[in-house]
């Protein structure tokens, strides 16, 4: 495998505008996010701007910026924007998409998305923890997933994902953690698919993926990081990262 980390971001927020460039610990947000996807030695990072003044931060710290169209729909959009204008021919065919919303991910974290594209037939590979929070279960904006599982096992294969308690019966419960990485071309076919019945629904872009017979596998991880979308998110970011050496 051929990996590259790809960070997609923009300035437009509508929970907390600006968030890519807001100062954490004396550097912008998504300065933080890059080197947690440098020192998750994976590959290259980069990072696919959506305005030319994140481009300008990351240039600043050292790192590699390009510009997409801010008018791109979603992250996996403008990974495969950036990718198309950086790397025309290919030479990356694993592409590991970190949000740039997670300034004290764990770059072990980012490793773990790797094993199930060991598998031929996995096209996109993600994580899940286990839910042991009974409010946490029931919440519509915690994402749950289907997870085929064997025990002993630490990863399985994703079958669907829902807002609603699935599946049923008694066993485990899994909460998605949405990162994703895709095989290249897995990833340029997503982007070129029609939104889903499902998709739509559930309002899961995951779902679309599943809809056009594309497999994801996830791996099991302890704890979700930590995504800034509020203020008190940030509060959090900024009391990890001032403790941090």
């Amino acid at each position: 495998m051929r990996p590259v980390v790809v960070i997609p971001t923009r300035l437009g927020s509508t929970r907390l505008p600006g968030k890519a460039l807001t100062e954490i610990a004396g550097e912008p947000m998504i300065v933080h996010v890059w080197r947690r996807g440098v020192e998750a030695d994976i590959g290259p990072v980069l990072v696919a701007c959506g305005d030319a003044l994140i481009a300008d931060a990351i240039r600043a710290a050292g790192g590699e910026a390009v510009l997409t169209d801010p008018a791109l729909p979603t992250g996996s959009d403008r990974v495969q924007a950036a990718l198309a204008l950086t790397d025309p021919g290919g030479r990356y065919d694993i592409v590991v998409v970190l949000q740039g919303d997670l300034p004290t991910i764990d770059p072990a974290v980012l490793r773990a998305t790797l094993p199930p594209l060991a598998e031929p037939e996995v096209s996109i590979s993600t994580l899940a923890t286990e839910i042991t929070d009974p409010l946490e279960l029931q919440a519509p904006q915690v994402v749950k997933i289907a997870l085929a599982i064997r025990p002993g096992r630490t990863t399985g294969r994703a079958l669907y994902f829902s807002r609603a308690v699935i599946p049923g019966g008694a066993g485990p419960h899994y909460h998605h953690v949405g990162l994703y990485t895709y095989r290249r071309a897995a990833l340029d076919r997503y982007v070129s698919l029609p939104r889903g019945v499902l998709e739509r629904r559930e309002n899961l872009e995951q779902l679309r993926a599943l809809e056009h017979g594309m497999r994801i596998d996830a791996t099991l991880i302890e704890t979700e990081p930590l995504g800034v979308d509020t203020l008190a998110d940030l509060e959090r970011a900024r009391s990890f990262l001032d403790r941090t050496p």
